[in-house]
């Protein structure tokens, strides 16, 4: 009231000279309301306004603060369950389990890892695994495959499935259990540097069933006769080498891609005497197409 005293004191001012025009009036009284209107209905519209508009620039804020959270959510998911799983169960659908007629599964373990956790605190035993799996995590995001699990020192990894890529999944596998080895052989456990960390690994090929197991912690798990062959041909391995099944190697070699080399007759737990064998490598002669059926390769 006392700033608009003054304007009124103006407009009694008996010389016209000094009475401020309605445009200045107008003006003034503008200036004392803040840029608000003077009509009661009005300036409420007003503040409506400013209110909607502001409420507009929080909820955009924190649409995108929920986008966010979102993206890590779905990151953190895919990394427990295969995309096409996840997606299922977002949108709250039972994931059936499924038979796969044609699969590799790789298992590797570390050679020594008891003896060098004996020797160890636990906290640098998390910290070589977390920092090894990690690479192994990085290295295998190259290829066509999928991490199923880790226990202890166990590192598990499929491919042809949940989405299948017809024989290709053996030469995915391989390859990455190629550059697995190369990767442990350059590793340096910085605990102990005079540690030389060795993998020994064991593939195999075949059919097995995978589904998800749980509500409360949902895991993606395998099961069949080949999971457990897969875990004979690590346990039955030798250091720094890749051991393969005979189901494996009719795949492998019509590609004439690895060098393989036969290693004898094993007596295998539950399986009896199968045939196996090591890649060596790859040969200098590459063949990056897809792999021929094990008929395609009779009739050639």
């Amino acid at each position: 009231m006392q700033k608009v005293k003054p304007l009124m004191e103006n407009c009694w001012n008996e010389n016209p000279i000094y009475r401020p025009t309605a445009v200045a009036i107008k003006q003034r009284v503008s200036q004392l309301q803040g840029g608000r209107k003077t009509n009661i209905v009005d300036n409420m519209i007003q503040i409506l306004e400013k209110y909607a508009n502001n409420l507009e620039e929080i909820v955009e804020v924190r649409t995108e603060a929920l986008i966010e959270e979102k993206k890590k959510t779905d990151r953190l998911l895919y990394q427990m369950l295969p995309s096409p799983v996840a997606e299922q169960l977002k949108m709250g659908m039972n994931v059936q389990p499924e038979i796969f007629d044609s699969v590799t599964i790789c298992f590797s373990d570390i050679v020594g890892f008891t003896k060098l956790s004996s020797l160890s605190t636990p906290i640098q035993v998390v910290d070589l695994l977390n920092e090894l799996y990690s690479g192994f995590d990085s290295t295998i995001s190259h290829y066509d495959v999928y991490k199923v699990e880790t226990i202890g020192d166990a590192y598990m990894v499929v491919s042809g499935l949940p989405i299948e890529n017809g024989l290709n999944h053996a030469r995915e596998i391989t390859d990455m259990s190629l550059d697995l080895l190369q990767f442990a052989d350059k590793f340096e456990v910085s605990f102990n540097p005079e540690y030389t960390l060795k993998l020994r690994i064991g593939l195999h090929s075949g059919s097995c069933a995978a589904g998800v197991v749980g509500r409360t912690m949902p895991r993606y798990c395998l099961f069949g006769d080949t999971v457990n062959t897969a875990s004979r041909m690590e346990s039955h391995g030798k250091d720094s080498r890749i051991h393969i099944s005979h189901q494996t190697y009719e795949i492998l070699n019509p590609t004439n891609r690895y060098d393989l080399t036969f290693r004898g007759e094993l007596l295998i737990k539950g399986k009896g005497l199968q045939r196996t064998y090591w890649v060596q490598g790859k040969k200098d002669q590459r063949n990056d197409g897809c792999l021929e059926s094990s008929d395609q390769a009779e009739k050639r």
